[in-house]
């Protein structure tokens, strides 16, 4: 579903990506590791189109049936990040309104209304943003990027600020996604929260895949283990 061929991203002299090559087929639920300043955000942006690439490539194929442009291509992805990027004088079903008809999908108050509820929020959709808790933002941008019911979930740290509510609606969710086929690429720390979500495992270091593995042929305790070791090498540098 994606080829990334020697994608490299800098920033001035600082580069977060230097040449990572990663292919991604369809149902692929890949749980991302990497200390920070790996290039893990960087490359979800860039996954996203929300950044360019310095060098390299990233092809994500068209839908079966038929050729995507750009716009149709962002459509089918849903990204969520560590910031919620919502509008504080909002209402949450404003904030949904307004994502509906950016996406170009169903916008009535009935139906975000049952979006909402579904994350946990029924009864405060008519409240502003900045009212809510950070958990309660987290779960309304999880809302957001699923409102389309993307077949590409591109999630950076999605458990971040979320009470255990959230959580378990957040994980539910993905577990959902996974056995009908989607395909994920998310960001974590824990692993095993990656162990219990994931059918693969990619560390990043130094911009570069530094371990893909499956998780039925990598118990978790040998996980950890190479996790650390890659870890505990000299850092190359670099931006988050």
């Amino acid at each position: 579903m994606i080829e990334v061929r020697g994608l490299a991203k800098y920033y001035g002299r600082q580069g977060a990506l230097h040449g990572l090559d990663l292919a991604i087929a369809p149902g692929d639920f890949i749980a991302l590791f990497g200390r920070n300043g790996a290039g893990k955000s960087t490359f979800l942006r860039i996954l996203a189109g929300l950044a360019r690439p310095s060098a390299g490539s990233c092809r994500i194929a068209p839908a079966p049936g038929g050729r995507d442009s750009a716009a149709r291509t962002r459509g089918r992805i849903g990204y969520l990040s560590h910031h919620t990027s919502l509008y504080p004088d909002l209402t949450a079903l404003e904030n949904l309104r307004f994502s509906a008809r950016m996406m170009g999908v169903r916008g009535d108050d009935g139906f975000l209304a049952g979006r909402i509820g579904a994350v946990g929020l029924a009864g405060r959709e008519r409240e502003p943003v900045r009212a809510y808790s950070r958990g309660m933002q987290q779960r309304l941008a999880i809302a957001r990027a699923f409102l389309h019911d993307p077949d590409l979930l591109l999630l950076d740290e999605p458990f971040t600020g979320l009470d255990q509510a959230g959580a378990d609606f957040l994980e539910r969710y993905l577990l959902e996604a996974r056995a009908a086929g989607r395909t994920c690429v998310m960001a974590l720390h824990d692993a095993e929260t990656g162990y219990r979500l994931a059918n693969r495992l990619v560390v990043i270091d130094r911009g570069k895949a530094a371990l893909d593995a499956r998780p039925a042929a990598l118990p978790l305790d040998a996980f950890r283990a190479r996790y650390a070791a890659i870890l505990s090498a000299p850092a190359g540098g670099g931006a988050r």
